[in-house]
């Protein structure tokens, strides 16, 4: 994916804003918001850097997990017709729709990283 920034299990995502002529970051998948900038990719990358640092430190303070927590449930909004096909292929392979989906994420996920 492009404008992703990773360092240590931190991901941030980079757009570029004309007005303020600076690339502005926000650290992803936290329960906070922890932005940063920089003129440069070098500022950005430090400035990164330095706002992952003192999250995580933050964190480590005050005893709290650095990612997001998640439930487990995923709702997700699918074609009509790619539903159907799910439904088939999961019947015909005896199993649920969920298990489908969760197994073919999981597939993606393993290619991924």
């Amino acid at each position: 994916m492009d404008n992703v920034l990773k360092y240590k299990d931190l991901i941030a995502t980079v757009k570029y804003s004309e007005e303020d002529e600076a690339f502005i970051g926000r650290i992803e998948g936290i329960n906070s918001i922890v932005s940063f900038e920089g003129q440069s990719v070098e500022e950005l990358k430090s400035a990164f850097h330095e706002a992952a640092e003192s999250y995580l430190d933050f964190c480590n303070r005050k005893g709290l997990k650095p990612g997001k927590s998640y439930n487990g449930v995923l709702n997700i909004r699918i074609p009509p017709a790619i539903h159907s096909k799910v439904a088939m292929y999961a019947e015909n392979h005896g199993t649920s729709i969920n298990a489908f989906i969760r197994e073919s994420i999981e597939k993606r996920l393993e290619s991924a990283y």
